[in-house]
């Protein structure tokens, strides 16, 4: 394999400019020019986590190489007046010869034996095998018509932003090359939370992990030896710390280019597996609690993102959430600027198993107090449980309803047809659209100290809302007479259930009155 395409140089990562231009830059003019990049231009919500969390390293390693130990004060003067350009691009030139994507003995983020090993040297695999928006092997088509006998051409650029989302996101699972099976990526099946700056400057400082101890060497995959088959052979490790994980070589990967610089084929086999460690969980994963201990936060079909808000807010008891360490580390740095709130990305890619569900990407903004205030991240929390609450008494009233259309209407099996009905109408997304237009008022009553107020109006939200999402299942009846009838009987179970939230509503006018 010849040496090729340099990532410091060739121009690979996307990026949107202060001006809205969108371009491709190599990594030496990232850093040089962070402070006008506003955002990662990166569309897929696997590879832009991934791409951050390379910068992440890259930021961490020349830090940890050009001064040891840095304090929360240091990092509030680089979020203020520029991050050490001339450190990082020091710490990138030395490590130069470990940046080359197409190279005979360490190609980046690849492992080079593979093109000896008997098990993968005369085997190739199409490169949608490390794309995690193709079709590949058994994987159902359904807008990716590629064939695996016949893969269209990568360039560089493409391929490695793939490989980069792949490593992070990959499920566990059979991989019969090296092992049976393989251990998932660091943030398999995860929501990854990645606070914001208003430019890729700032956003790395505040989602810059802590320095790490003196007895502690997390080196990022670009600073260790070449992996080798006995390695790749070998039973999990746990990562040495967030680089570790950041770049860690889940599958074994290997570009093979083509004449043009353009990547048909790879080679592949199962990689350095990470073991789990529940002390030590990824930074940008959060957990709720279940009924048998934390659920990392993952992306649910149907289900929008605020219902599991309360996983990324403060738990003083540690009863009912672990937010993502990174959090933590941007609130520590947002009370030092006394910045008033934080704007939150989260990404990430649903698995069930082996088989990808569906990617997402939402973005977020929450006050600062309920970062920091373990009192008004409960009240929120209680919010939205009473969000919850009313929406599981709505369910079950229309579920009745459908129920009553049905001859038996008692019947277990006529409930469960009942409810399957009612799941698969418009009634859920209705409700819960509906209400979180009042979302964000909630929060800053909530962080302002109004509780009083954040109370009647959150109130007024959901009576506007389960009235909304009433219409909507009432709609899937249709008017006939038998229907009708079911919606007379099932309307008084409807309003005693909405009567608390009217009187609420009457106490949010007289407070209005008040106010003016």
């Amino acid at each position: 394999m010849n040496i090729a395409f340099n990532l410091l140089d060739e121009p690979w990562l996307p990026v949107r400019l202060s001006d809205g231009q969108v371009r491709d830059l190599g990594l030496l003019e990232v850093f040089q020019r962070a402070g006008d990049i506003t955002a990662l231009a990166e569309t897929a919500p696997p590879s832009l986590i991934a791409q951050h969390r390379l910068l992440l390293a890259i930021v961490h390693r020349a830090l940890t190489a050009s001064q040891g130990r840095w304090k929360d004060s240091d990092r509030k003067r680089w979020f203020l007046e520029g991050l050490p350009v001339a450190t990082i691009t020091d710490y990138l030139e030395r490590w130069r010869d470990r940046f080359w994507l197409f190279h005979p003995q360490q190609p980046f983020m690849q492992v080079a034996a593979l093109a000896q090993a008997d098990e993968t040297r005369d085997k190739l695999k199409p490169w949608t095998q490390i794309s995690l928006a193709s079709a590949n092997g058994n994987t159902p088509v359904v807008f990716d018509h590629h064939c695996d006998a016949e893969p269209s051409a990568l360039d560089a650029a493409q391929a490695i932003r793939a490989l980069l989302g792949f490593l992070q996101f990959t499920p566990g699972g059979l991989v019969k090359i090296f092992r049976d099976s393989d251990k998932a990526g660091p943030l398999a099946n995860t929501a990854a939370v990645l606070p914001l700056g208003e430019t890729l400057m700032q956003t790395l400082c505040l989602g810059l992990h802590p320095p790490a101890g003196a007895d502690v060497d997390d080196a990022p995959t670009w600073e260790r030896p070449p992996l080798t088959v006995a390695r790749l052979r070998g039973d999990p490790t746990h990562a040495t710390g967030p680089n570790d994980r950041y770049t860690r070589l889940t599958r074994a990967v290997l570009l093979q280019p083509d004449d043009d610089g353009k990547v048909r084929w790879i080679r592949f086999a199962a990689g350095e597996a990470l073991a789990d460690d529940a002390q030590v969980p990824d930074p940008m994963a959060s957990y709720r609690m279940g009924t048998n201990g934390p659920v990392r936060l993952s992306f649910t079909e149907g289900r929008v993102f605020w219902r599991d808000l309360p996983a990324l807010l403060p738990d003083a008891a540690g009863q009912a959430a672990k937010p993502a360490a990174v959090l933590g580390t941007a609130t520590n740095l947002n009370e030092l600027l006394g910045r008033a709130g934080q704007p939150l990305l989260v990404a990430g890619l649903a698995s069930d198993q082996a088989k990808l569900l569906r990617w997402r990407a939402e973005r977020l903004f929450l006050p600062s107090t309920l970062l920091t205030s373990p009192d008004c991240a409960q009240l929120l929390r209680m919010q939205v449980r009473l969000a919850e609450d009313l929406f599981t008494d709505l369910r079950k009233i229309a579920t009745g309803m459908y129920a009553d259309l049905q001859p038996d209407s008692g019947n277990k099996d006529t409930w469960a047809r009942a409810r399957a009905m009612f799941d698969a109408g418009p009634a859920t997304a209705v409700y819960f659209a509906s209400a979180e237009r009042t979302l964000e008022r909630l929060m800053t009553l909530l962080s302002q100290g109004e509780i009083e107020q954040a109370d009647a109006c959150w109130s007024q939200a959901l009576l506007n809302a389960a009235q909304a999402a009433w219409r909507a299942a009432c709609a899937g009846l249709g008017r006939s007479s038998r229907a009708l009838l079911a919606e007379v009987r099932a309307h008084p179970r409807l309003l005693r259930r909405l009567k608390p939230l009217r009187g609420d509503q009457e106490r949010l006018f007289a407070l209005e009155e008040a106010q003016q």
